[in-house]
């Protein structure tokens, strides 16, 4: 994760784009990538992988740069917010539901 996070990084330092990846910009950024991201099923189910899995990426990307600015490890964060979910959702409750926790 350190050595992508440090690939993702010199990209922007390499176009001096760091200036602009403030956290404020960077949440922007994975809300647009976002919805670009659902533009590929906007009117059916018939996906082009190519363009889905680079759109995936651009979020990705932004999101790891965001864990950057403000101090996270990626993995980190992912792994502890599991624990957090896996206690929200008891597989006995939860297994095979879309429910909300709270209302399991």
């Amino acid at each position: 994760m350190k050595e992508l996070t440090k690939k993702i990084r010199q990209f922007a330092i390499d176009r001096d784009w760091l200036q602009f990846n403030t956290p404020e910009n960077l949440a922007k950024s994975i809300a647009i990538e976002a919805g670009e991201l659902l533009e590929c099923f906007q009117w059916d189910n018939n996906y082009d992988t190519d363009e889905l899995k680079y759109e995936i990426a651009d979020v990705m990307n932004y999101c790891i740069l965001l864990c950057s600015q403000i101090g996270v490890d990626p993995k980190e964060i992912i792994l502890e917010k599991l624990k957090i979910s896996e206690k929200k959702y008891p597989i006995e409750k939860s297994k095979g539901k879309s429910t909300k926790y709270n209302k399991l």
